[in-house]
């Protein structure tokens, strides 16, 4: 897969969403190393102006790895909600990918873009 191919399924992901109105803007910028590598950075504003900041860099001549990513997600008030990486722990974890939620961070899957703004819409829509 190409990093243009990529970047293009994000943007298709990022306009589904911004179908159920609850997404006031976003943007992407790709800093391409190859083109199968790269860094991916992007922002999601939404309607209650928490914010997804997310960062991914990309290897994708064999398969889809992300080498690093943070996938953040803030209230209006710059407060983190939660936040999905894989960055390294002092002291260590027992595992690379894991999730920040509140004071607690426990194992979790690498997650995609998709997975993230459905979690996102969902906290939206239950606390309208």
């Amino acid at each position: 897969m190409l990093l243009t191919e990529y970047l293009s399924g994000l943007t298709g992901s990022i306009s589904e969403y911004a179908k159920t109105g609850l997404i006031l803007s976003s943007e992407l910028t790709v800093d391409s190393r190859t083109d199968k590598i790269g860094l991916i950075k992007g922002a999601v504003v939404f309607l209650n102006g928490s914010k997804l900041f997310f960062t991914e860099y990309l290897d994708l001549r064999y398969k889809t790895r992300k080498l690093s990513y943070v996938f953040h997600y803030q209230d209006n008030n710059s407060n983190m909600i939660f936040r999905y990486d894989n960055a390294t722990h002092r002291p260590a974890l027992p595992f690379a990918d894991h999730k920040h939620s509140g004071k607690d961070v426990i194992q979790a899957p690498v997650p995609g873009l998709p997975a993230v703004l459905e979690e996102i819409i969902e906290l939206l829509m239950l606390s309208s």
